[in-house]
């Protein structure tokens, strides 16, 4: 039986800031159109967060029951390891769903009822990315999904439930986001490139190469700061997210440096926290305008 800290590991921790940055920024640009319903913005912010822990649980017993687990690197699979029976994961997976699901229908009955097939859409694409019979993740659809669900409609529906509206300044957000977002998958599966080629996951990576997904790596993590200066006419505080290029420079130079497995895995978390102080900055540095 897995332990706490094990069920933790499971969880993924390292990829959080996928689910707290959309909102974070989404609710910046929320401010920056007038004011703000604070208590839709923490459900967004539960539904994102029961999301991204569902589907690393979801991902978790999907690969680990085909076995493409058997033999990684990285953070803890509670499935592939033998930690915890599979049935147990899975469950984990749904309860999470079905938490993201009651906060969005909260959200949803209060703001507009279309809503309700946006949050069966992202549960639906949460569990295919690695679940049912044709996975989209083992097709190299990943990175369209990441950017999709935690980028476009994260950060624009953040800003949509918290202020009634969307906007261009949202939607540059969004695309900021979901770059970052796109890029931690994009890091992640380099590292797995030689064992997901073995178990027959065809990730973008795998398609694409290590010297292709190293250079799609570096232009995601690149295009939020063209974003930044995008947003500069808007308010010229937007700057402060370059603060956010010291963590960026220290994800891309081992992947540039040609690093693979273990010595690739403080990229996640240095892509994942670039992402968060990017969205911090940016959204603070709207909100106040």
């Amino acid at each position: 039986m897995a332990t706490v800290n094990e069920w933790i590991q499971g969880a993924r921790p390292r990829t959080l800031p996928n689910a707290v940055s959309p909102v974070v920024v989404g609710v910046g640009a929320a401010a920056h159109l007038g004011e703000v319903t604070w208590w839709k913005a923490v459900l967004a912010l539960v539904v994102a967060l029961a999301l991204i822990i569902g589907v690393n649980f979801a991902n978790d017993y999907s690969d680990g029951v085909r076995g493409t687990d058997d033999d990684r690197v990285g953070p803890m699979r509670l499935v592939g390891s033998k930690a915890a029976r599979p049935g147990a994961v899975k469950a984990a997976a749904f309860i999470c769903f079905g938490i993201a699901a009651a906060a969005g229908l909260a959200v949803a009955i209060t703001t507009a009822y279309w809503l309700i097939a946006v949050g069966v859409v992202c549960i639906a694409g949460a569990w295919f990315y690695t679940g049912g019979k044709k996975p989209y993740g083992y097709l190299g659809f990943g990175e369209i999904a990441v950017f999709v669900f935690f980028g476009l409609v994260a950060v624009l529906g953040t800003q949509y439930v918290t202020c009634g509206r969307v906007n261009w300044i949202g939607g540059v957000c969004a695309v900021a986001v979901g770059s970052f977002s796109s890029a931690v998958l994009v890091v992640n599966n380099l590292r797995d490139i030689p064992t997901d080629r073995e178990s027959g996951k065809i990730t973008l990576a795998v398609r694409l190469g290590e010297n292709g997904t190293r250079g799609l790596f570096a232009f995601l993590i690149a295009l939020p700061f063209v974003m930044t200066i995008v947003l500069t006419p808007v308010t010229t505080f937007a700057l402060a997210g370059l603060l956010a290029a010291p963590l960026a420079v220290a994800a891309v130079r081992p992947v540039l440096a040609g690093d693979r497995g273990r010595d690739l895995v403080p990229s996640l978390a240095t892509t994942g926290q670039a992402m968060l102080m990017w969205a911090v900055m940016t959204g603070f540095a709207l909100g106040l305008t």
